[in-house]
Formats: C-alpha cells, structure tokens, sequence
C-alpha cells in the first residue's frame, strides 16, 4: 500500500476511487477504536457514495492514500453506516477534546489528527495538532499551536464524550449546504441540536434548504422563537414557505410577526396559494428589470454570488414597478442572448416577448411540461393582471415531483461496483 501520514481533517471531502479509477464516492469520515496501551487504531472510512448515503469501508479495502484521494479495492458494502460500541468518528467525536500534556506543562484542545501506517500495515492515530490556551487577552487572539506524538497527552475526558460543537462547526466551514445537511442529520439527536445552535444563522439556513421536511421542522422545533425566525429570514422565501407550512398555525403567525416584514410578507405571499402549484412553488425574488436598462445592469445582477444559478439564467422585464408583483411583464431576457450583445445594448431591444408565461395556479405537472418542451430552466409566473409575481426553476418542480426521501434514498443504477 502507498501511505503518508495523513491528516483527518484534509482527507474529509477527498474523492474514493476504484482499481479502474472511476470515482466510487468521498471521504466523509475516518473510524478508530481506542486500545489501552497504544494509539487509537483506525478500523476504516465513512464514505458518502452516490444518493448522499454514508457507508463503512474497511481500511483492508484501501490500498493507497495520497493527496486528494483514496484508492480502494471496489469493493463496498452500501449498508448505510452505523457505528458500533466503542467505535469512535474522528472529526464528528474526536476533534474537540481537550488534553493534558504528560511532562505536567498545560492543556490543550486537539484541532487535528494524523493517521499513518506501520510496518505491519496497521493504521493508527500517530500525531495530534493541538491549539494552547490563548495567552493575549484580545478576543481576537488565538493560542500558539504545537504538534504532539499520542503517547504525549492524556485525554481530559472519557474516551466516547462528544467533543465541543464549536469545533465541529469548524470542521464542516467549507462543505457545500447540502453535505452539511446530511451531516447533521448523521448525528444523534442531541449532538445536532448541540452543532445547530453554534452554526451561524445563513450556514443553518442553506442546510436546512436541503432537508427533508420532517427534519426542518424537528430543527425548527428546538430552536427558540428568536432564533427560529432569524433562520427563516436566511432562507430562501419559497423554501421558508414550505416549512412554515408544516407547523401550527399559531406558530406560524408567532414567526412570521417575528420575521423582518419584507421577507415575512414574501413568505405570507407565498403561502396562499397550494403547494402543488405555480405559486406555491415560485420564489418571488427573481431578478426584475426595465426596458430600458443595460445589458451590463442586468449582469452585473446576475453575478451576485448568493443568486441561485437557475434564478440567473434569465432577467425579466417589466413596467413598473420592479418589485412583485411588477407592472405587466413585457417579456425575458436569457443569459446567453445577452452575451451575444454589447453591454450598453437596451433589454427592450433583444427581449423574448414569445415566452409563454404560467398562471400562479398552474399545477407542478404543467411546469414540468413546459420546462421540458422549451429546454427552459426558468419560467416567469403571473397573475390575472399579467404582473409578474414570480419565478419557478427547474430544481423547485423536482424537488415536488422526487419522491420525499430522494435526498437520502440510494438509486440501485447508482450503487458502486462490486458492493459486498
């Protein structure tokens, strides 16, 4: 086997790959058991393979780390991993802990962890990166860091005690929403409502996007009013629609009141119309503009980094005003048209005025249609009046049509090769 001493923090996300080099799925997490006279042994990986579903693979199964991936031998059992007693995850239990050094001199808490093989082929924990306590009183200051072999330290908790949620956030600082979303609902109960409250309020939001509504409304459960109403602010309106719309309707009211008004009244807006239809399903924050604006205005919005990438596939233009619901939609503007135009080139001058917009009653299958015979990622949704008072995207109409475990459910065409 090819090895190096690797660090558990920089392996999680890197990709798993066959004999044959196709990619089999990603390092979510490695799996030690602690041993009373040496380190703690690693056993194998938690990986996530396709289906967003976290599986066990033995560290008998890897044949080589190197930087960025893993090569194993194809063979993966696609059970859903479960964790047995005494079985102890690296970065969701151990990274956190505190520590003593043995010559007596000071605590420490453990940031990382190396894990390297010996000549026998055995991997273990061999190195620790520690954080020191802070010796400046700014509260901007952080410890000095020092490395220390296991034999050097001494845990300050029973091996199995959760580490701090604070750090554990930290670990999951750079994972996409939706890998943050299954993260935490890989956690025990008690443990994700520990790592939800340390997680800022959008971080929490863009994973709660991508749940199923069952634990949206778990989470929501737990949260406080305050908190609970700064969350929904983050999330998209058509998203926070959705879940409001599963709790009583008196906390529903209690959290819209709490809401910042603008987004609260997007919210209500969206809320009266069936969750089956156009309306229920649109965002109402599409990007709006005049005839009269630029090509370059218009991407100029579109290059926001917070916009949805299918939101920004097409600026809509209408009368006055540029708030749903607009003035009567005049027609799109798409994407790629404005890229074939100078930047000071008039919207009213290249619109798509043949677009056939979708009532707020339209049914989800009717979108559905429509999307699919135009090639279209985007539609604008209108009123009685033709106001514009909305968009639906492509990825909202699945997410109604998938069925309600698509986000955790594993499709059999997508299982790795050779599953044990």
């Amino acid at each position: 086997m090819s090895t190096q001493r690797v660090f558990v923090a920089r392996l999680a996300g890197c990709a798993v790959f066959d004999p044959a080099g196709d990619r089999v799925g990603k390092v979510r997490d490695v799996v030690v058991v602690y041993r009373s006279t040496a380190a703690p042994r690693v056993i194998g990986l938690v990986i996530e393979i396709p289906g967003r579903r976290q599986v066990f693979l033995s560290i008998g199964r890897v044949t080589s780390i190197r930087a960025g991936q893993v090569i194993s031998t194809g063979l993966i059992n696609v059970r859903r991993f479960q964790p047995r007693h005494g079985e102890v995850r690296v970065l969701a239990e151990f990274l956190g802990r505190r520590v003593r050094l043995i010559d007596g001199s000071e605590t420490a808490t453990v940031e990382d962890a190396a894990i390297e093989q010996d000549r026998h082929g055995e991997w273990a924990i061999t190195q620790l990166f520690l954080r020191k306590p802070k010796t400046n009183p700014s509260p901007f200051a952080k410890g000095p860091t020092a490395f220390a072999a296991w034999n050097e330290v001494a845990e300050l908790r029973m091996p199995g005690e959760s580490q701090s949620a604070e750090q554990l956030v930290a670990s999951y600082s750079e994972m996409h929403a939706a890998d943050l979303a299954t993260s935490l609902l890989d956690l025990p109960q008690q443990r994700r409502i520990e790592v939800v409250g340390e997680l800022p309020d959008e971080r929490l939001a863009d994973a709660l996007e991508e749940m199923p509504e069952d634990d949206q409304v778990g989470i929501i459960d737990r949260l406080g009013d305050e908190r609970a109403a700064d969350v929904l602010d983050e999330m998209e309106p058509d998203d926070a629609a959705d879940l409001l719309a599963q709790l009583p309707p008196e906390r529903l009211e209690h959290l819209l009141a709490l809401m910042e008004p603008e987004e609260a009244a997007d919210v209500r807006t969206l809320l009266r119309y069936g969750p089956d239809t156009a309306g229920g399903l649109m965002t109402t924050e599409p990007i709006i503009l005049s005839a009269d604006a630029t090509v370059a205005e218009a991407l100029a919005l579109i290059r926001r980094h917070e916009l949805h990438p299918a939101l920004a596939a097409a600026v809509f233009v209408t009368l006055p005003p540029f708030e749903t619901p607009t003035g009567r939609l005049l027609g799109v503007v798409h994407f790629q048209r404005m890229l074939r135009y100078p930047p000071h080139e008039r919207l009213g001058a290249i619109l798509d005025d043949s677009l056939e917009p979708v009532s707020v009653g339209a049914s989800a299958e009717e979108v559905a249609r429509m999307l699919a015979s135009y090639d279209l990622v985007s539609l604008p949704v209108i009123d009685g009046a033709h106001r514009l008072v909305g968009a639906i995207s492509v990825d909202d109409v699945l997410d109604y049509l998938l069925p309600d475990d698509w986000r955790t459910a594993a499709h059999p065409s997508e299982s790795p090769k050779g599953g044990a």
